[in-house]
Order: structure tokens, then sequence, then C-alpha cells
């Protein structure tokens, strides 16, 4: 690619970040983002079919990052011996959202881009598709200690969802309001020691 190419490529994008962040996707508009970057619209058209691949362009790889690592730590910690679960309960989550905060660390414009910038994009979801993920995971571990010879109480669908989106949304408000790293690994360990907490007295464990 010439320098040129990549300058002109560099340039959409920066003015794109800049009215997504400003606007969010749904009222950002393409004729902004091309006078903001100071090229014609055929050199964008040259780049991006449309405004949706435009934000695709700039939150992509840190969505995949998100999701790929939850679907992991769910996997990693089903993979365990039905036995080793239950002193590992907290862990897994644990470490993964503390993945998570680093990685957050390095891409910040692009983690506020899909959580609070997304509205009208599949991105928009991530969440939702995260606490989906852990609600499957919290009825898979409810199989496991039932296995084990535990009982386990009847918990009603609509407070496990209360919970798990609570949980969830916990953990990413050190995101939305952009904490200090130091301050958000802290935090993670006190919101991670009370939701384990919470969920082994629920569960009767």
């Amino acid at each position: 690619m010439a320098f040129e190419d990549k300058t002109t490529l560099e340039l959409i994008l920066n003015a794109a970040k800049e009215e997504f962040l400003e606007k969010g996707f749904k009222s950002a508009s393409l004729r902004n983002i091309v006078k903001k970057a100071g090229v014609t619209t055929g050199a964008f058209y040259g780049y991006y079919t449309s405004k949706s691949e435009l934000f695709k362009a700039l939150v992509d790889e840190e969505y995949n990052f998100f999701m790929k690592s939850y679907k992991k730590a769910l996997n990693d910690f089903e993979s365990l011996p039905n036995e080793e679960k239950p002193s590992q309960m907290g862990n897994a989550g644990r470490d993964c959202m503390r993945r998570m905060i680093y990685y957050y660390d390095k891409h910040r414009d692009a983690l506020k881009l899909i959580l609070q910038c997304s509205e009208g994009t599949k991105y928009a979801f991530m969440v939702e598709e995260m606490i989906e993920l852990e609600l499957d995971g919290t009825h898979k571990y409810y199989e496991v200690l039932k296995s084990l010879g535990n009982e386990v109480p009847n918990i009603d669908p609509r407070l496990e969802h209360i919970l798990v989106t609570g949980m969830m949304n916990a953990y990413f408000e050190m995101m939305i309001h952009d904490m200090p790293l130091d301050d958000a690994v802290h935090y993670l360990e006190e919101l991670n020691d009370f939701y384990t907490a919470g969920w082994i007295k629920i569960m009767g464990q």
C-alpha cells in the first residue's frame, strides 16, 4: 500500500472514530466523516461500501476478542473434571474479566464505541450475547452440582436473568466510566468475590 493511500485510510478512520464517538452509529453522517477526513466521497468508497462496514473496521477486532475470550473461559471451565468445578467456580470468570480489563485499557475508544455508540449494529448486543452465554453456563453448572449429589434449589429464570445481567453490567460499568486500570483491576476482584459468594448462597453450596 502506498504511503498516500495509507494516510487516506488513516484520515478516514480517525474522522469516523470522532464522528461515531460524538454522535453514535445511527446519527453519524458519512458526509461529515468524509468532510472531516478531507477526502473525496470516491476516495471513501475505495475503502468501504457503507457506514456499517466502516464501523466494523473500528470495532470488529475488539468485539471478537471479547466474545472469543468469554467463550473460551466457559469452555475451559466445562472441560474441568466435575469434582473440581465447585472449587473453581469463581476463578474462570475472574481470570477472563481481568484479561478483558487489560485489553480494554489498550483499546478504550473501540470498547466505548461498542458499549455506548453502536445502536443500529450487531455490536450493540455484545453484552446481551455474553449474558446468554453465562446463563447457559449457569444451567450446565446446576447439572454438575446435581451429579455430585448436591441439592440445587429451583431458581426462578427471571431472577437468574436479573442476577446475570446485573453482574455483567457491573463489570462493563468500569469500562463505560473509563476507570483507571489500577482501580478497575481492584474493583474487579471485589465484584467477583461479591457475585461468587451470592451465587454460592443461592445455589445452596
